[in-house]
């Protein structure tokens, strides 16, 4: 089943462990609309929650979920309780103004049917997805400006998508820097005997080369079954480093320093990479964007706490991002952009599917 290949995917990334604000202060904050929304591919609907506030043409953002069966608002299947962490993101930057549509990932919860058998999805359906999601928002007269926000595996994939659709802007938030088959050899080689990671070696050589692989040891078919290898293949060939090299518009890295997933030399290698990046490194902050120790036991409960906010230093600094860095200049060149394009491929998608 699909889940399996989000389960893999968490284990790629980590273990999952069992100034400027438009408020005025004293003014009441119109609670935002929020509202059902989806795009349509050839295999199915993607679904997701669009907010909005109530203020005229706001900013809005696409929230992409990291690792994982995460769902829209950031919680996963695997974990017996939700933390709502994109969940709470999104009611935070409303209150900022900002406007935000978050989506369960393809074979994630209401979004499950929109996949038919494991071995048609890629890394590269996903960010096709993030892609249509951009482009459904970008021809959306409301919005004033589109920026994409990936999350965890979701920086890789939004920042390949906000390439593709040269949105305004990009934030990484605990978004690793190097390729996800080089993470997996991190984390397996101390929990491997010897002959096995000769196997693995054996295997992610040749899915780094872009071949499959037909002889898989039992022991490792969870990680390298026949279904889930061209997934693998399509993600090895990113670098999250050399793609947000590519990105022109504006980039926030925002890292917390308590964060047991995702370091924060992942966040520095990004800074080094795209210089002119805004990197943002919160004190306290954990993978799942809640003020945590490192002790495992605490940091386990943020991750099945909806009650805990998220880090206000986070949505403060995206915020203040947006509203900084979005400039007229930058809206001005998607619209004629926008002009320009003949939609074609947008509209491809669209009109598929049921």
């Amino acid at each position: 089943m699909f889940l399996h290949l989000h389960r893999l995917i968490a284990l790629l990334i980590g273990p999952i462990v069992p100034a400027f604000s438009l408020l005025i202060a004293g003014a009441t904050i119109p609670e935002p609309e929020s509202t059902a929304v989806h795009i349509t591919t050839p295999t199915g609907r993607i679904h997701g929650t669009q907010l909005v506030p109530k203020s005229n043409q706001p900013p809005v953002v696409l929230i992409i979920a990291g690792s994982g069966p995460t769902d829209r608002d950031g919680n996963s299947a695997v974990l017996p309780k939700p933390n709502n962490s994109l969940k709470l993101l999104a009611e935070g930057l409303a209150e900022y103004g900002i406007a935000s549509v978050r989506y369960d990932k393809r074979g994630v919860a209401e979004s499950a049917s929109a996949v038919r058998q494991e071995a048609d999805v890629t890394f590269d359906t996903l960010v096709e997805d993030a892609a249509l999601w951009v482009q459904q928002l970008q021809s959306d007269s409301r919005f004033s400006s589109v920026t994409v926000i990936g999350h965890s595996e979701g920086s890789l994939i939004g920042m390949i998508a906000a390439h593709k659709t040269e949105a305004d802007a990009f934030v990484s938030i605990a978004g690793p820097a190097r390729k996800a088959s080089e993470v997996l050899r991190d984390q397996l080689r101390p929990r491997l005997s010897d002959p096995l990671w000769q196997e693995s070696e054996r295997i992610l050589t040749a899915l780094e080369q872009g071949d499959t692989v037909a002889a898989v040891p039992p022991q490792l078919e969870v990680l390298y079954r026949p279904s889930i290898q061209p997934y693998l293949i399509s993600w090895f060939r990113y670098i999250p480093a050399e793609e947000i090299q590519r990105l022109t518009m504006p980039v926030l890295i925002a890292q917390g320093t308590t964060d047991i997933q995702v370091p924060v030399s992942e966040a520095e290698a990004l800074k080094l990479a795209k210089p002119d990046a805004e990197l943002v490194i919160i004190e306290g902050m954990n993978h799942v964007l809640k003020l945590a120790p490192l002790e495992h036991e605490q940091q386990l409960a943020t991750y099945m706490d909806p009650s805990l906010p998220v880090v206000p230093e986070l949505v403060e600094s995206i915020s203040q991002f947006i509203h900084s860095r979005v400039t007229t200049e930058s809206i001005s060149q998607r619209e004629n952009q926008r002009d320009n394009a003949n939609g074609n491929h947008y509209l491809v998608f669209r009109n598929a599917g049921p």
